[in-house]
């Protein structure tokens, strides 16, 4: 089965990929030479959801940025205190640009000293700023043992608004004790979107409606949206309309995401960062900022996007030297057209416009999951066999009122799961090279899991990773909680 990518241009809306990278073809890529450790999840995860045992902190850019934004957050900083006993919010300053490397020094040195009680260290943590800010290395390599959002907005009034909606879901959560599991898929066409829905939404959907009616998922029976461009009204509308309940849900979509427009540049920065990561819906008609800004959309819910960039945009990608190396054969268009499609050295990260909007808005959700890269098929297909479990996992632990960032585990442990086949089979592979005989890996398994690995651990969470469905029942009753404590 080809592996697919959610990626549409943006003016054509033709997908990147039109017919998908053949997996077969993929022994020709030259194998990755091993995986970057640094965002394996450690194993404890009992009390994950606990915010008084796990603490709650701040990462922030240093002075006097840092200072400005603590002060537009103060009041959701106040309460997470209450939260956790009034036992002090620990807050840590971070320089601009951090690489990998600094990164790592900095956790070793600063985050991780050891005159800092380990039952005091925070593993909770908000990330105040865009990528420039503080950078996605550093959140990626926070992600090792931690359970990092972040917040970024164009203007300080996004910064307000989002604080004050927390705080008033929090003091005033609906009266309802089960929220809505929504799942959207935008079938626009492509094989993308097509192996997509049979790979994951739909074996997801039927996963949540068994559960429920078996009396193990503690919601209200799912619901599913295919659009396909036909019916009442626009694509747009129906999608905003299918997610304006006044009752909290999560939202699991996947559809395209926008990038660059083909045959040309970005006509500005401005409009990269308006368009890059919107998302295209059927028959050309896209989400973008502007839908999502001001009208009642996933009010009090969380909202998880599959769809190229639709978290933000990274300094660089770690796909584009295994681009650059595709063969003709698998990339009509040229490896390096491929490579183009990805931040350029010295470009600007960004989070992207779509989700800053939602957050921002006052009738909005309080968290959204997206991809901070290329999206793949491949996080839920394994050559083919669906993998749905670690998404269906991720919504129902959100739907069962864990904090975002505990919900979001799953995916990390199974980016864990893959980076540990990786750095056994690298370590294999040099056994072998010493003893001059040829490794057992081939270069198509290389690839594969390679890809699959990146594809996991790009997805990030955007908003406070402590904020859950503000419902009225206590986490803890919840029928399958504890199974999913452990």
């Amino acid at each position: 089965m080809p592996i697919e990518l959610l990626l549409s241009h943006a003016d054509t809306h033709q997908p990147v990929l039109c017919s998908g990278l053949d997996g077969e073809a993929l022994r020709d890529v030259p194998a990755p030479t091993g995986i970057d450790p640094s965002k394996y999840l450690r194993s404890d995860v009992e009390r994950l959801d606990d915010l008084p045992a796990q603490r709650w902190g701040l990462v922030v850019p240093e002075e006097p940025e840092g200072q400005r934004l603590l002060e537009l957050i103060k009041p959701l900083r106040a309460l997470r205190q209450r939260e956790q006993g009034d036992h002090p919010v620990r807050t840590y300053s971070v320089s601009r640009g951090m690489d990998r490397e600094a990164a790592h020094q900095w956790k070793h040195k600063t985050f991780g000293s050891e005159q800092v009680a380990e039952e005091d260290r925070p593993r909770y943590l908000l990330i105040l700023g865009d990528l420039d800010l503080v950078s996605l290395e550093l959140q990626q390599v926070l992600s090792t043992d931690s359970l990092v959002g972040r917040l970024a907005f164009p203007s300080d009034e996004g910064y307000r608004a989002y604080v004050e909606k927390v705080l008033r879901w929090e003091e005033r959560p609906s009266p309802a004790k089960r929220g809505h599991l929504l799942y959207y898929t935008a079938r626009d066409g492509s094989s993308a979107t097509l192996q997509g829905h049979g790979l994951l939404m739909e074996p997801c959907f039927q996963a949540s409606r068994r559960r429920q009616q078996e009396g193990r998922q503690r919601a209200h029976p799912p619901v599913s949206l295919v659009e396909t461009g036909e019916g009442s009204g626009t694509a747009v509308e129906r999608f905003l309309r299918f997610a304006s309940g006044a009752e909290p849900s999560v939202l699991l979509s996947l559809s395209h995401g926008l990038g660059r427009p083909q045959g040309r540049e970005w006509t500005s920065a401005d409009e990269q960062r308006a368009l890059q990561g919107a998302l295209l819906l059927a028959r050309g008609q896209r989400l973008t900022e502007a839908e999502v800004a001001s009208r009642p959309f996933l009010p009090g819910g969380i909202w998880f996007g599959l769809a190229c960039f639709s978290a933000g945009t990274p300094a660089q990608s770690a796909y584009t030297p295994w681009l650059r190396a595709l063969p003709a054969s698998m990339y009509p268009a040229g490896a390096d057209h491929a490579a183009s499609l990805l931040p350029a050295p010295g470009e600007r990260p960004f989070v992207a416009a779509l989700p800053q909007a939602a957050l921002a808005n006052p009738e909005g959700p309080l968290a959204v999951v997206g991809h901070m890269d290329l999206a793949w098929t491949l996080g839920f297909s394994d050559q083919g066999q669906s993998r749905h479990d670690r998404f269906h996992h991720v919504v129902e632990m959100l739907g069962h009122r864990f904090r975002a960032g505990a919900a979001l585990s799953p995916l990390l442990r199974a980016a864990n799961e893959v980076g540990l086949w990786l750095s056994s089979r690298f370590h294999d592979a040099r056994v072998a090279q010493d003893a001059k005989r040829r490794s057992q890996t081939s270069p198509t398994d290389w690839a594969f899991q390679w890809l699959q690995y990146h594809d996991l651990s790009s997805y990030v969470l955007l908003g406070d990773p402590a904020v859950r469905l503000p419902l009225a029942e206590d986490p803890s009753s919840l029928l399958g909680s504890a199974r999913m404590r452990k």
